[in-house]
């Protein structure tokens, strides 16, 4: 069996697969590292549909002579999908009452909504969460679709433009432990929030400079960054436990010593990589030439 991906020939040998499914689980896993995803495959020169799929799985690979698989860029398809969620948005706010009760129904079955859940669960949940008539509005879930867009169109200002948000989210920190003792809850819990939204944000738009190929290439230097980042997802835990059990001494050393230094250790790492990466393409652009 010839294996094509996206037209070029594959040269790789298959091991201990025997099925065309288990084929492509293999690629799948493989496809991961690369920052593509399926978009589609064929057989022999036929196109697989949705309702063809779990027989083609059950072939077996010598019954075949060619598997094509479609293929495209993971931050591709993330973008698309926030396209098509930003039209179901405001397919959404033009229908009457009884329709907006029935239109999430029909919503969670498309293959936007599939592809969300199962790559964007946080955002699924607002998605939820607005069109089963929660708290957030239609406007609000609208304003955070054009925030992920621009986190993967424009990952590197995006990153950027986080500083100074993340300098005074981390003053804030400081002041928690004294907001949980006198009784300031609100603003307390609209801290931890805050935080909390800026480090996922953080993650995000690093998946998408990781994912896009905007941050240097030395292996070293990421698996460092992976490690502060594994690191600080502990600290975080710790934090959030201290902060429920209204233990003030521990939320203070965890958020001034360790949480608000940390993130901003991991933020800046990130973004000195992505800037050397950057200076390293103008430098071998200006060689070229």
């Amino acid at each position: 069996m010839e294996i094509r991906i996206n037209g070029q020939q594959l040269n790789a040998n298959l091991e201990n697969e025997k099925t065309v499914g288990e084929v492509l689980a293999g690629i799948d896993q493989w496809l991961k590292d690369t920052g593509y995803v399926f978009s589609g495959f064929s057989v022999d020169g036929q196109q697989i549909t949705g309702s063809m799929v779990d027989d083609v799985f059950l072939k077996d690979i010598y019954s075949i002579n060619i598997l094509d698989i479609q293929t495209e860029s993971l931050a591709s398809h993330i973008f698309l999908s926030l396209i098509t969620l930003l039209d179901d948005i405001t397919i959404y706010e033009n229908l009457n009452f009884k329709e907006k009760t029935k239109f999430f129904d029909t919503w969670k079955e498309s293959a936007c909504a599939r592809f969300i859940s199962a790559q964007m669960t946080d955002l699924f949940s607002l998605c939820v969460n607005t069109f089963s008539h929660g708290h957030l509005s239609s406007a609000d879930l609208r304003s955070i679709a054009k925030e992920r867009q621009r986190e993967v169109s424009e990952p590197v200002n995006e990153f950027a433009n986080i500083t100074s948000v993340l300098d005074s989210i981390c003053e804030r920190l400081i002041d928690l432990p004294l907001d949980i003792q006198t009784g300031k809850e609100t603003q307390a819990a609209q801290t931890i929030q805050l935080f909390t939204a800026v480090t996922e944000k953080i993650l995000r738009v690093f998946f998408q400079l990781d994912i896009q190929k905007f941050l240097n290439t030395d292996k070293d230097q990421r698996e460092k960054i992976i490690q502060q980042i594994n690191d600080f997802t502990d600290i975080l835990k710790e934090l959030l436990d201290a902060y429920e059990r209204n233990d003030s001494v521990l939320v203070g050393d965890l958020a001034e010593y360790e949480a608000s230094v940390r993130i901003k250790e991991i933020y800046s790492a990130i973004l000195e990589n992505c800037l050397s990466a950057s200076a390293e393409n103008v430098h071998i652009n200006r060689s070229d030439k």
